[in-house]
């Protein structure tokens, strides 16, 4: 996990120091690793499975912020309460660091600090193109959008086909703002076209990464 975490901008012997600092913890499916209103104390480094950010909107609907892979940082901001629960999509292990020792680290070490900004940069960006593919994608382009974007987050290359899909379509339809049926009425017709095959639901595999890629062109 050094190559993808943000630790990875540090040398070696502040990585070891980093780590005596971490206590690991195990989540099963579903299980909240924190919940939204609460006081941030920690943040978080995935180092297995999938994790979900959930906002549960005053109407009671579920908007999945987005999905936090193997290598992610959750909880670098400086706001006081978590804005958004924190679930486990598959079993999970996470990295657990007191909020003080991270924002310790960044003061000592101008690398570390110039990674996270890095980091906020990009995250950023992606808050734009959601806000984009929210606002003025059809359902499947925003499909397209989201695998292609899940494809750069778990670092696959355009020469491996096959991609896990670990989260469910429910989770899918909140997060790009459709219904259930809609999502999986998109997966259908982009099978149909010889876009992507789906092996099983846990998987998909894209066919045609040009036909993807222009169906997604408005964000990429």
């Amino acid at each position: 996990m050094r190559d993808l975490a943000v630790c990875a901008s540090l040398p070696r012997p502040e990585v070891d120091s980093l780590e005596r600092y971490a206590a690991s913890l195990t989540l099963q499916a579903n299980a909240e690793l924190a919940r939204s209103g609460q006081p941030c104390r920690h943040v978080y480094s995935v180092t297995g499975g999938m994790l979900r950010l959930v906002r549960t909107l005053p109407d009671a609907r579920r908007q999945v912020v987005g999905f936090a892979m193997p290598g992610s940082f959750i909880g670098l901001s400086d706001v006081t309460v978590h804005r958004h629960s924190i679930e486990a999509v598959i079993p999970s292990r996470v990295c657990v660091f007191d909020l003080e020792v991270l924002r310790d680290l960044r003061r000592r070490f101008p690398a570390f600090e110039h990674t996270l900004l890095e980091r906020a940069c990009r995250e950023l960006d992606d808050a734009h193109d959601s806000m984009l593919l929210l606002a003025r994608l059809a359902p499947m382009e925003r499909l397209a959008s989201f695998l292609l974007r899940l494809r750069r987050q778990m670092g696959i290359r355009d020469d491996e086909p096959t991609m896990a899909l670990p989260m469910g379509r429910g989770d899918i339809a909140d997060h790009l703002g459709l219904t259930v049926e809609t999502v999986s009425r998109s997966f259908t017709r982009l099978r149909e076209q010889g876009v992507i095959a789906l092996p099983d639901p846990q998987h998909v595999e894209i066919l045609d990464h040009a036909a993807l890629a222009e169906l997604a062109t408005v964000l990429h």
